[in-house]
């Protein structure tokens, strides 16, 4: 046990420095394609962190050979938008607690009815998500077209915004640090290594987080809530504490609502196709805690009220679920 949790440690370290490549990569990526920052953020950011979790529902779904397997890929698909809800967003308002770069009880410096508008689009997209769980007709795996569908509407409008004024400073290439504007093909490779290394780095984390939950003896439902969203969104969080460092915290915001649309669609979508897409107790409770998180994060925008301390405190949304998770009788398949 000892060497699974320092392979945790070791792993986590590694994503962590991948992501410091990464985010460099990405915005130089984003300049010379002539994408704004934001779209670097909710779009060509957000789908490459999202793919360690995205692979885990696919290969949970697709070549699982057991119900326990179903489970895994079905909770890591809703496991994804809770930490993101309850822990990534929680940590900017940490960092920018941390850092000071934003007064603690003022509301946080961003565009509110871009973000307002990325989020409600996800709690109706996670709402009709969330209903499809709980009834059973023939033709529901075909409505997993229909997520994929609008992630592809959302991408094309993201990409053809404009998005806001650029933040900050934009670091010299890691792999060309002498150079002002270093050339495409090193900015490919130091962005696909990086991501290489993400992916691979978040894979051996899910796995010991795995195998510590069976010498735990906790089912596997509970193993893709409470675990292995935590590994496979190690990514964005990594990602927001590097943008913060950076001053870039609109950038941290926007990578973490682009990660939750694609989130709310593509492993949905894949557990449309492969498996009965019904929800047991905690599949249910890690619903209703997303819900809850997102629509409060929409009322304190709407209000211009949402101050680093109060996204802070979002982080109690994941501890009422892992209370709530270990309170009652799981009733696991």
């Amino acid at each position: 046990m000892l060497v699974a949790f320092a392979a945790l440690l070791l792993s986590a370290g590694c994503v962590y420095w991948a992501c410091e490549y990464f985010v460099n990569g990405i915005e130089w990526f984003g300049r010379k394609a002539g994408v704004s920052q934001n779209a670097v953020g909710t779009v060509l950011a957000a789908f490459g962190t999202a793919l360690p979790e995205s692979v885990v529902t696919f290969v949970a779904v697709v070549f699982g050979h057991d119900a326990a397997a179903k489970d895994i890929g079905v909770g890591a698909a809703l496991g994804g938008p809770l930490v993101l809800a309850t822990v990534a967003y929680p940590i900017v308002g940490i960092m920018l607690l941390i850092t000071r770069s934003q007064p603690a009880r003022k509301p946080i410096d961003l565009n509110r009815q871009r973000l307002s508008r990325d989020q409600s689009w996800f709690l109706l997209i996670f709402g009709f998500k969330i209903g499809l769980g709980f009834v059973a007709f023939t033709i529901k795996p075909w409505l997993g077209w229909l997520f994929v569908a609008a992630y592809v509407v959302y991408t094309y409008a993201e990409m053809r915004d404009e998005g806001d004024a650029p933040e900050g400073e934009l670091e010299p290439l890691k792999l060309q640090p002498k150079t002002s504007d270093p050339n495409w093909t090193m900015t490919a490779v130091q962005t696909v290594l990086a991501l290489i290394v993400i992916f691979g780095a978040s894979r051996v984390f899910v796995s010991q987080l795995g195998a510590v939950g069976a010498w735990l003896g906790i089912p596997a439902t509970v193993v893709a809530l409470l675990f292995s969203p935590v590994a496979t969104e190690l990514p964005e969080i990594m990602n927001a504490v590097i943008w913060i460092r950076q001053s870039k915290h609109r950038l941290a915001l926007s990578n973490i609502s682009g990660s939750m649309m694609v989130q709310a669609t593509i492993p949905t979508s894949l557990g449309l196709f492969f498996t009965p897409w019904r929800f047991d107790r905690p599949l249910t409770l890690a619903a209703i805690v997303t819900a809850v998180a997102i629509a409060g994060l929409l009322v304190l925008l709407r209000r211009n009220a949402l101050t680093p301390r109060r996204l802070a405190y979002f982080a109690l949304g994941y501890a009422a679920f892992v209370a709530g998770v270990f309170s009652f009788p799981l009733n696991i398949k």
